[in-house]
Protein backbone atom coordinates (compact mmCIF):
# COMPACT_ATOMS: atom_id res chain seq x y z
CA UNK A 1 0.00 0.00 0.00
CA UNK A 2 1.93 3.45 -0.93
CA UNK A 3 2.70 5.70 1.60
CA UNK A 4 1.44 9.13 2.05
CA UNK A 5 4.12 11.75 0.55
CA UNK A 6 4.71 14.10 3.75
CA UNK A 7 7.08 17.28 2.77
CA UNK A 8 9.00 18.41 6.22
CA UNK A 9 9.74 22.08 5.62
CA UNK A 10 12.28 22.10 8.54
CA UNK A 11 14.64 19.97 10.75
CA UNK A 12 12.16 18.44 13.56
CA UNK A 13 13.23 16.99 16.79
CA UNK A 14 14.26 13.19 15.83
CA UNK A 15 11.80 11.62 17.70
CA UNK A 16 9.15 13.24 15.95
CA UNK A 17 11.28 12.41 12.65
CA UNK A 18 11.45 8.81 13.56
CA UNK A 19 7.56 8.62 13.74
CA UNK A 20 7.15 10.67 10.02
CA UNK A 21 9.66 7.89 8.68
CA UNK A 22 7.78 4.73 10.26
CA UNK A 23 4.29 5.70 8.96
CA UNK A 24 4.83 7.65 5.75
CA UNK A 25 7.15 8.33 2.81
CA UNK A 26 8.78 11.32 3.97
CA UNK A 27 10.84 14.36 2.77
CA UNK A 28 13.31 15.34 5.38
CA UNK A 29 15.23 18.36 5.62
CA UNK A 30 18.75 17.41 7.56
CA UNK A 31 20.74 20.63 6.90
CA UNK A 32 17.94 22.71 8.29
CA UNK A 33 17.68 25.01 4.89
CA UNK A 34 15.61 28.05 4.84
CA UNK A 35 14.26 26.86 1.34
CA UNK A 36 12.34 29.63 -1.26
CA UNK A 37 8.88 29.84 -2.34
CA UNK A 38 10.36 28.43 -5.63
CA UNK A 39 12.30 25.48 -3.50
CA UNK A 40 9.48 24.36 -1.52
CA UNK A 41 6.92 24.06 -4.76
CA UNK A 42 9.68 22.08 -6.22
CA UNK A 43 9.82 19.97 -3.63
CA UNK A 44 6.30 19.34 -2.70
CA UNK A 45 5.65 17.84 -6.42
CA UNK A 46 3.42 15.01 -5.91
CA UNK A 47 3.58 15.59 -1.97
CA UNK A 48 -0.03 14.68 -0.52
CA UNK A 49 1.16 17.21 2.62
CA UNK A 50 3.55 19.58 4.08
CA UNK A 51 4.52 20.04 7.74
CA UNK A 52 5.24 23.92 7.93
CA UNK A 53 6.88 26.44 10.17
CA UNK A 54 6.61 29.74 10.58
CA UNK A 55 9.31 30.57 8.38
CA UNK A 56 7.36 29.38 5.52
CA UNK A 57 4.54 32.08 3.73
CA UNK A 58 1.41 30.34 2.17
CA UNK A 59 -0.17 33.31 0.61
CA UNK A 60 -2.37 33.24 -2.28
CA UNK A 61 0.26 33.14 -4.82
CA UNK A 62 2.15 30.00 -2.96
CA UNK A 63 -1.49 28.64 -3.12
CA UNK A 64 -1.41 29.15 -6.83
CA UNK A 65 1.46 27.23 -7.47
CA UNK A 66 1.51 24.50 -4.91
CA UNK A 67 0.38 21.34 -6.53
CA UNK A 68 -3.30 20.12 -6.64
CA UNK A 69 -1.62 16.60 -4.56
CA UNK A 70 -1.09 18.85 -1.58
CA UNK A 71 -4.14 18.32 0.75
CA UNK A 72 -3.43 19.47 4.21
CA UNK A 73 -0.76 21.78 6.30
CA UNK A 74 -0.21 20.84 9.13
CA UNK A 75 1.99 23.85 11.10
CA UNK A 76 4.21 22.95 13.50
CA UNK A 77 3.19 25.89 14.98
CA UNK A 78 0.18 27.57 17.49
CA UNK A 79 -0.08 30.43 15.49
CA UNK A 80 -0.96 30.57 12.06
CA UNK A 81 -0.87 34.00 10.78
CA UNK A 82 1.62 32.79 8.30
CA UNK A 83 -0.86 31.38 6.20
CA UNK A 84 -3.63 32.89 4.31
CA UNK A 85 -6.38 30.54 5.82
CA UNK A 86 -8.90 32.50 2.84
CA UNK A 87 -6.53 31.24 0.03
CA UNK A 88 -6.33 27.46 1.68
CA UNK A 89 -10.03 27.03 1.53
CA UNK A 90 -10.08 28.25 -1.89
CA UNK A 91 -7.34 25.42 -2.62
CA UNK A 92 -9.03 23.19 -0.77
CA UNK A 93 -6.23 22.79 1.15
CA UNK A 94 -6.42 22.27 4.97
CA UNK A 95 -4.86 23.75 7.58
CA UNK A 96 -4.11 22.48 10.81
CA UNK A 97 -1.78 24.28 13.91
CA UNK A 98 -0.85 22.60 17.54
CA UNK A 99 -2.57 24.39 20.48
CA UNK A 100 -2.69 24.15 24.24
CA UNK A 101 1.03 21.93 24.41
CA UNK A 102 3.02 25.30 24.49
CA UNK A 103 1.39 26.99 26.80
CA UNK A 104 3.89 26.17 29.69
CA UNK A 105 7.09 27.30 27.73
CA UNK A 106 5.57 30.26 26.15
CA UNK A 107 4.37 30.97 29.55
CA UNK A 108 8.57 30.53 31.56
CA UNK A 109 9.31 32.78 28.51
CA UNK A 110 6.70 35.58 29.52
CA UNK A 111 8.33 35.64 33.44
CA UNK A 112 11.85 35.49 31.76
CA UNK A 113 11.06 39.10 29.78
CA UNK A 114 9.39 40.34 32.71
CA UNK A 115 12.16 39.58 35.34
CA UNK A 116 14.75 40.30 32.90
CA UNK A 117 13.74 43.73 31.64
CA UNK A 118 12.87 44.81 35.25
CA UNK A 119 15.96 44.18 36.96
CA UNK A 120 18.06 44.90 33.88
CA UNK A 121 19.41 41.42 33.18
CA UNK A 122 21.10 42.06 29.55
CA UNK A 123 23.00 45.30 31.05
CA UNK A 124 24.00 43.13 33.66
CA UNK A 125 25.14 40.49 32.15
CA UNK A 126 27.20 42.73 29.24
CA UNK A 127 28.91 44.26 32.00
CA UNK A 128 30.02 40.82 33.74
CA UNK A 129 31.08 39.41 30.05
CA UNK A 130 33.02 42.31 29.16
CA UNK A 131 34.70 42.73 32.48
CA UNK A 132 33.34 46.24 33.08
CA UNK A 133 32.13 45.68 36.39
CA UNK A 134 34.12 47.07 38.66
CA UNK A 135 32.08 47.23 41.99
CA UNK A 136 28.88 47.38 43.92
CA UNK A 137 26.96 50.67 45.23
CA UNK A 138 23.19 51.59 46.54
CA UNK A 139 22.51 53.08 42.97
CA UNK A 140 24.02 50.27 40.73
CA UNK A 141 22.07 48.16 38.57
CA UNK A 142 18.90 49.44 40.28
CA UNK A 143 15.97 48.11 38.63
CA UNK A 144 11.98 47.52 39.11
CA UNK A 145 10.91 45.02 41.69
CA UNK A 146 8.37 42.48 40.19
CA UNK A 147 6.80 41.65 43.31
CA UNK A 148 3.24 42.57 44.27
CA UNK A 149 2.72 44.88 40.96
CA UNK A 150 0.34 44.88 38.42
CA UNK A 151 0.23 42.85 35.48
CA UNK A 152 -2.10 43.42 32.57
CA UNK A 153 -2.35 40.74 30.00
CA UNK A 154 -3.86 41.36 26.40
CA UNK A 155 -5.03 38.03 25.35
CA UNK A 156 -6.15 36.03 28.26
CA UNK A 157 -5.79 32.44 26.36
CA UNK A 158 -4.27 29.84 26.76
CA UNK A 159 -0.78 31.02 27.02
CA UNK A 160 -1.77 34.41 29.03
CA UNK A 161 -4.01 32.07 31.59
CA UNK A 162 -0.33 30.16 32.44
CA UNK A 163 1.34 34.13 32.74
CA UNK A 164 -1.63 34.67 35.06
CA UNK A 165 -0.77 31.67 37.09
CA UNK A 166 2.97 32.10 37.09
CA UNK A 167 2.42 36.33 37.93
CA UNK A 168 0.03 35.47 41.03
CA UNK A 169 3.27 33.50 42.39
CA UNK A 170 5.06 37.12 42.41
CA UNK A 171 1.78 38.63 43.96
CA UNK A 172 1.00 40.32 41.06
CA UNK A 173 -2.49 41.67 40.78
CA UNK A 174 -3.60 40.75 37.62
CA UNK A 175 -5.80 42.50 35.15
CA UNK A 176 -6.95 42.25 31.54
CA UNK A 177 -8.66 42.65 28.14
CA UNK A 178 -10.35 40.36 25.81
CA UNK A 179 -12.90 40.41 22.86
CA UNK A 180 -14.98 38.69 25.18
CA UNK A 181 -14.86 37.96 29.34
CA UNK A 182 -14.06 35.10 30.39
CA UNK A 183 -16.09 32.57 33.18
CA UNK A 184 -15.12 33.33 36.24
CA UNK A 185 -13.58 30.12 36.88
CA UNK A 186 -11.14 30.90 33.99
CA UNK A 187 -10.67 34.51 35.27
CA UNK A 188 -9.29 33.20 38.37
CA UNK A 189 -9.93 36.97 40.18
CA UNK A 190 -8.67 38.57 37.52
CA UNK A 191 -10.10 42.08 36.92
CA UNK A 192 -11.28 42.90 33.36
CA UNK A 193 -11.48 45.72 31.00
CA UNK A 194 -13.63 46.10 28.47
CA UNK A 195 -11.57 48.07 26.32
CA UNK A 196 -7.41 48.39 25.67
CA UNK A 197 -7.88 51.85 26.60
CA UNK A 198 -9.41 51.03 29.89
CA UNK A 199 -6.93 48.48 30.56
CA UNK A 200 -3.32 50.05 29.92
CA UNK A 201 -3.75 52.91 32.56
CA UNK A 202 -3.34 50.10 35.33
CA UNK A 203 -0.32 48.25 33.72
CA UNK A 204 2.75 48.51 35.75
CA UNK A 205 3.41 45.35 33.62
CA UNK A 206 1.91 44.85 30.29
CA UNK A 207 2.45 41.43 28.29
CA UNK A 208 1.21 40.98 25.06
CA UNK A 209 -0.50 37.34 24.37
CA UNK A 210 -2.79 38.11 21.60
CA UNK A 211 -2.74 36.42 18.31
CA UNK A 212 -1.72 37.95 15.30
CA UNK A 213 -5.55 39.48 13.73
CA UNK A 214 -5.99 42.14 11.08
CA UNK A 215 -7.50 43.68 14.29
CA UNK A 216 -4.33 43.45 16.36
CA UNK A 217 -1.56 44.37 14.55
CA UNK A 218 0.22 47.42 15.55
CA UNK A 219 -2.13 47.79 18.60
CA UNK A 220 0.57 48.86 20.57
CA UNK A 221 0.87 52.36 18.79
CA UNK A 222 1.84 55.52 20.11
CA UNK A 223 -1.58 56.32 21.66
CA UNK A 224 -1.97 53.53 23.39
CA UNK A 225 1.78 53.86 24.79
CA UNK A 226 0.95 57.19 26.08
CA UNK A 227 -2.08 55.15 28.45
CA UNK A 228 1.04 53.31 30.59
CA UNK A 229 1.39 54.85 33.47
CA UNK A 230 5.35 55.88 34.44
CA UNK A 231 7.63 53.31 34.95
CA UNK A 232 5.42 50.81 33.10
CA UNK A 233 7.50 47.92 31.65
CA UNK A 234 6.32 45.79 28.39
CA UNK A 235 6.52 42.40 27.00
CA UNK A 236 5.92 40.38 23.86
CA UNK A 237 6.41 37.08 23.48
CA UNK A 238 3.22 36.42 20.97
CA UNK A 239 3.75 38.05 17.33
CA UNK A 240 5.94 40.99 16.64
CA UNK A 241 3.12 42.19 14.44
CA UNK A 242 1.15 43.48 17.69
CA UNK A 243 3.79 46.24 18.11
CA UNK A 244 4.09 49.68 16.18
CA UNK A 245 8.06 49.67 15.89
CA UNK A 246 8.22 53.16 15.60
CA UNK A 247 6.01 54.31 18.31
CA UNK A 248 7.77 51.50 20.92
CA UNK A 249 11.61 52.79 20.02
CA UNK A 250 10.33 56.10 20.40
CA UNK A 251 8.81 55.90 24.22
CA UNK A 252 11.86 53.39 25.42
CA UNK A 253 13.95 56.31 24.23
CA UNK A 254 11.61 58.80 25.97
CA UNK A 255 11.43 56.31 29.28
CA UNK A 256 7.80 55.59 28.44
CA UNK A 257 7.96 52.25 28.82
CA UNK A 258 10.67 52.20 31.26
CA UNK A 259 11.59 49.02 29.11
CA UNK A 260 11.08 46.30 27.02
CA UNK A 261 11.51 42.60 27.17
CA UNK A 262 10.82 40.97 23.91
CA UNK A 263 11.14 37.44 22.31
CA UNK A 264 9.13 38.29 18.91
CA UNK A 265 9.76 40.93 16.07
CA UNK A 266 8.41 42.25 13.15
CA UNK A 267 10.54 41.01 9.94
CA UNK A 268 12.36 38.18 12.36
CA UNK A 269 15.06 37.87 12.07
CA UNK A 270 15.80 41.11 10.21
CA UNK A 271 14.57 42.94 13.23
CA UNK A 272 14.94 46.87 13.53
CA UNK A 273 18.22 47.77 14.40
CA UNK A 274 17.24 50.48 16.92
CA UNK A 275 16.00 47.55 19.66
CA UNK A 276 19.65 46.77 19.68
CA UNK A 277 20.74 50.08 20.72
CA UNK A 278 18.34 50.29 23.32
CA UNK A 279 20.18 49.83 27.08
CA UNK A 280 16.57 49.28 28.29
CA UNK A 281 15.42 45.97 26.08
CA UNK A 282 15.95 42.86 26.98
CA UNK A 283 16.56 40.53 23.69
CA UNK A 284 15.65 37.10 23.02
CA UNK A 285 15.51 35.57 19.58
CA UNK A 286 12.32 34.12 19.96
CA UNK A 287 12.40 30.90 21.79
CA UNK A 288 9.26 30.76 23.45
CA UNK A 289 8.09 26.81 22.64
CA UNK A 290 11.79 25.89 22.51
CA UNK A 291 12.21 23.41 25.25
CA UNK A 292 13.12 20.18 24.26
CA UNK A 293 9.96 18.87 25.62
CA UNK A 294 7.38 21.51 24.04
CA UNK A 295 9.24 20.75 20.47
CA UNK A 296 8.26 17.24 20.77
CA UNK A 297 4.76 17.53 21.49
CA UNK A 298 4.35 19.93 18.60
CA UNK A 299 5.51 17.89 16.38
CA UNK A 300 3.21 14.90 17.66
CA UNK A 301 0.43 17.29 17.76
CA UNK A 302 1.41 18.14 13.91
CA UNK A 303 1.70 14.40 13.46
CA UNK A 304 -1.86 13.51 14.81
CA UNK A 305 -3.39 15.65 12.77
CA UNK A 306 -1.81 14.49 9.80
CA UNK A 307 -2.85 10.94 11.31
CA UNK A 308 -6.50 12.04 10.98
CA UNK A 309 -6.87 13.39 8.28
CA UNK A 310 -5.32 10.29 6.30
CA UNK A 311 -7.94 7.88 8.17
CA UNK A 312 -10.08 10.08 6.69
CA UNK A 313 -11.49 11.78 10.01
CA UNK A 314 -11.69 15.36 11.03
CA UNK A 315 -8.02 16.89 12.39
CA UNK A 316 -8.38 18.01 15.87
CA UNK A 317 -6.49 21.37 15.02
CA UNK A 318 -8.09 22.35 12.04
CA UNK A 319 -8.05 26.00 11.44
CA UNK A 320 -9.07 26.20 7.85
Amino acid sequence: MRKSVILVTRKLPQAVEARLKRDYDVRLNPDDTLYNRDELIKLAEDADAIVACHTEQFDAEMFGQLPDSVKIIANFSVGYDHVDTRSAKKAGVIVTNTPDVLSDATAEIVMLLILGAARRAGEGEKLVRTAAWKDWSPAFMVGTQVTGKRLGIVGLGRVGQVVARRARGFDMEIHYHNRTRLRPALEAGAIYHETLEDLLPHCQFLSLNAPSLPATRGMLNAARIALLPDGAIVVNAARGTLVDDDALIAGLKAGKPAAAGLDVYNNEPAIDPRYKELPNTFLLPHIGSATAETRDAMGFRALDNLDAFFAGKEPGDRVA
